[in-house]
């Protein structure tokens, strides 16, 4: 299965990870998105089935477990599982590109630990537990309690930072682009 190379851009929850991995795959028609299987609940109408995650129940989840179908997989919040397929990341290699994830931070570890140096593992920060907060909560889908879930979780994940290969500080948009894009292409380059 280790053909393509491999993206793994984690942060915590509200850090811009997604819309720096959205951006990249629009920049870069050499990348194909993983797809991460989850348990939780759409958010609104606009995620799809299939193009944002593969949706599942409990069980459908389990029985996957079951049948080893995960690179990696996690109770992120408790009863949300998210997990790799198996399926996902060959599917994108067989179709000639390299596989880009926008996971947590635990998926992120077991995702470079599985494909070692073929993958470059990329922290997104923000420049405060401030400004994440304030991001968080512009969204408008946190309730108090999740909000808080979610600060503290990342207050946790923050302090893995060290064990990846490269920081994104996004404090602005358009240069965290630029820096994305640079760190892909010199990736895709190198031996």
């Amino acid at each position: 299965m280790r053909e393509g190379k491999a993206f793994i851009f984690a942060a915590p929850s509200g850090s811009g990870k997604t819309t720096i991995v959205k951006h990249l795959l629009e920049q870069n028609p050499k990348l194909g998105f993983s797809i991460s299987a989850s348990t939780r609940d759409r958010r609104g109408r606009t995620e799809e089935n299939g193009k944002d995650y593969y949706f599942l129940s409990k069980e459908e989840f389990k029985q996957k477990i079951d049948e080893d179908d995960f690179i990696e997989w996690e109770e992120v919040y408790e009863g949300n599982f998210y997990g790799t397929l198996k399926s996902e990341i060959q599917k994108i290699w067989d179709s000639g590109k390299h596989v880009v994830f926008d996971v947590d931070v635990k998926g992120a570890l077991h995702l470079k630990q599985y494909f070692g140096d073929k993958a470059l593992a990329v922290f997104v920060k923000v420049p405060s537990i401030e400004i994440l907060k304030k991001r968080l909560m512009d969204r408008d889908t946190e309730s108090p309690e999740s909000l808080s879930r979610r600060i503290y979780k990342a207050e946790f994940e923050m302090s893995f930072e060290d064990k990846f290969d490269v920081t994104l500080l996004n404090e602005h948009l358009p240069e965290s682009f630029a820096k994305a894009e640079k760190l892909v292409e010199d990736f895709v380059e190198k031996a």
